[in-house]
């Protein structure tokens, strides 16, 4: 019996030694012969539409910033507050450009662009383009500030952004700004 029961251990370790099959996160890209995994890498021409984006923000160009947007876009921040729709978000930004900031410069981009197949989460299924970039900017009162953003931005069929999450802390940025 003792034998027996050695034998069928040792069996049943070498069959499970030999499991092939790959979990969906370790497919290679690529390999049509798996369903896709829940993340993979989309399309670059997100990343050159996100960078003439920036181009466009950063030299005050509003309205052609806001022409990448779908009429219905949200505008997020990490901290909750939001705007919805293309007019809202425009409007926002003109009177920040105009009132608030002087100059805006960024650098140091990373850009990500991801097809979510699998949502993980709240997030959309679709094309998201995931940035990162440092801003040096100057405010009309002559307070200048530098610091990190994270942009999220997601693609509807259209290719329109329909959905922005920016993450930035806004205390330094409500900090330099507040009137005296």
């Amino acid at each position: 019996m003792r034998n027996f029961l050695l034998g069928t251990i040792c069996f049943a370790m070498l069959i499970s030694c030999n499991n092939e099959t790959q979990h969906p996160a370790q497919q290679v890209a690529g390999d049509t012969t798996k369903s896709p995994g829940p993340v993979e890498f989309a399309d670059q021409k997100y990343v050159d539409m996100g960078r003439k984006a920036m181009e466009q923000f950063a030299a005050g160009d509003i309205d052609g910033w806001v022409s990448n947007f779908a009429d219905n876009v949200i505008f997020r921040w990490s901290a909750g507050d939001s705007l919805a729709g293309k007019d809202a978000v425009a409007k926002y930004w003109k009177n920040r450009r105009m009132t608030v900031v002087d100059s805006i410069q960024t650098s140091n981009h990373i850009w990500l662009p991801v097809q979510v197949n699998q949502p993980q989460g709240p997030e959309s299924k679709g094309i998201w383009l995931l940035n990162w970039h440092q801003v040096n900017v100057k405010f009309k009162n002559g307070q200048k500030l530098s610091f990190w953003v994270h942009i999220d931005m997601h693609f509807n069929s259209a290719n329109q952004v329909d959905e922005v999450i920016q993450y930035i802390d806004r205390a330094p940025v409500n900090a330099a700004t507040a009137k005296k």
